[in-house]
């Protein structure tokens, strides 16, 4: 591999960069664990920078090595996206079991991170789906299944700090057709949204949420459940980009209420059902490319928390007080998610656990920052957990409190990398690689 020096590189919030070395690795011969390994870089905050140091590119290790068409059984290399996987496999009549809300992450980041979907209360997470995993460590190579016990749980959701993940196998899960079938309804407020969220039994659930809306109407917004199909495709829209820095008032406050309105009523009161690509419903943003410049040059962060069932009231309590900051943007979903498989192959750090979760994304201000330790605080006390994928403002002892698996995943990090060569922007910030 040929380092390139003074790289900077940012997660995709844009607020925190790292500058130092990156090689891009095109085959998996020459991977040493002397670095981290970084996709596409999905995660908002520094899960995947190394500033000062050295980081892996994984994204030209991309390569289908096996696929079995009657079982869906498939083994890929770790840079490969589920965007990619998702156009190839699901006209064959298949599809990832799980995929998050960008078709651009790779496996190996969906590996690391856990990723969840909007079929968590069926499907489970992302590594629930995944049956081995090709780890380099240091300069083996070794291959590791569900069977490995500790250190797979340290791996699913792991970070990235027990290898480079190089390659995975995936039971994908068959698929009516390449679209589908969405039913669109209005949630008038809170207890509504969340009473149309437990009654659904759709394969695919998602809210929208007007994190604009107080009073009365707090909670407000859309319900999008689906099911894979067959049928006509839609005409074919092509991407958008954005091509710079939106200015500051492009989401000031009077915007972001007037679009929501605008959003909330582009669904009749009596509903409807619409036909899309799975593409436009799993990734709908990934239509507009470099959409996190709509920031502008300061950035944004996203607020994810989950908290468990009984402690509803507590995550209304949060949305009351985003409402009321006036700092909420257009984008903040909300989801039921569900036990999982039976903790099935779940990790010592994976994110999803039976409850609610909810994700906003706020600009990078001071403000915003002062809220999100706020919502923080919150979650804490709520029995719920912040989403690492998508933190860049957290402290090391709250993580620490959300986790309660973290110092097994801790000991099981430092027998795989005791020099800390994987060790991350993030996992220094909260302090992770320290198991007591």
């Amino acid at each position: 591999m040929i380092w390139a020096k003074d790289q900077t590189h940012t997660g995709w919030g844009r607020v925190l960069s790292a500058k130092g070395e990156i090689a891009r690795a095109d085959d998996v011969r020459t991977l040493t664990a002397n670095a981290p390994a970084v996709g596409n870089r999905r995660s908002y905050g520094d899960a995947a920078l190394n500033g000062g140091g050295k980081a892996i590119d994984m994204t030209r290790l991309d390569r289908i090595t096996a696929f079995d068409r009657e079982t869906g059984l498939l083994t890929v290399q770790a840079g490969i996206t589920l965007g990619e996987l998702t156009r190839i496999f699901a006209p064959q009549g298949w599809l990832p079991a799980v995929m998050p809300g960008t078709g651009f992450a790779t496996v190996g980041g969906a590996i690391a991170m856990d990723v969840h979907g909007k079929n968590h209360h069926r499907a489970g997470s992302f590594c629930q789906h995944v049956t081995s995993i090709t780890l380099i460590q240091g300069d083996k190579t070794c291959e590791i299944t569900p069977k490995t016990a500790a250190h797979w749980k340290a791996t699913c959701g792991g970070l990235g700090q027990t290898g480079i993940i190089a390659q995975a196998t995936l039971q994908l899960i068959p698929t009516k057709g390449d679209m589908m079938l969405v039913t669109e309804q209005r949630a008038t407020d809170w207890d509504h949204h969340v009473a149309l969220l437990d009654a659904s039994d759709a394969p695919y659930s998602v809210g929208w949420i007007d994190a604009t809306a107080t009073g009365a109407a707090l909670g407000r917004g859309i319900i999008e459940e689906g099911e894979t199909c067959r049928g006509l495709r839609p005409t074919r829209r092509g991407t958008k980009k954005v091509p710079f820095n939106a200015p500051h008032w492009a989401l000031s406050g009077p915007i972001v209420k007037a679009f929501n309105a605008a959003y909330y009523r582009r669904v009749p009161k009596s509903g409807r059902t619409v036909v899309r690509t799975v593409q436009d419903f799993f990734f709908p943003l990934d239509k507009i490319h470099d959409w996190n410049k709509l920031y502008g040059k300061r950035g944004f962060h996203q607020f994810q928390c989950v908290v468990p069932l009984d402690q509803s009231h507590a995550l209304r309590d949060i949305m009351q007080i985003i409402a009321s900051s006036g700092l909420a943007s257009p984008l903040a979903v909300l989801k039921r998610m569900g036990p999982g498989l039976n903790g099935r192959n779940a990790g010592y750090m994976s994110f999803p656990m039976e409850g609610y979760t909810l994700a906003v994304d706020f600009p990078n201000r001071p403000a915003a920052r002062r809220l999100i330790a706020h919502l923080e605080s919150a979650t804490l006390t709520a029995g719920g957990r912040l989403y690492l994928a998508k933190d860049a403002l957290s402290t090391g002892t709250a993580i620490k409190s959300m986790y309660p698996d973290y110092p097994k995943w801790a000991r099981e990090a430092a027998k795989a990398d005791p020099d800390g060569a994987l060790q991350t922007d993030m996992t220094r910030r909260l302090d992770l690689r320290i198991s007591k």
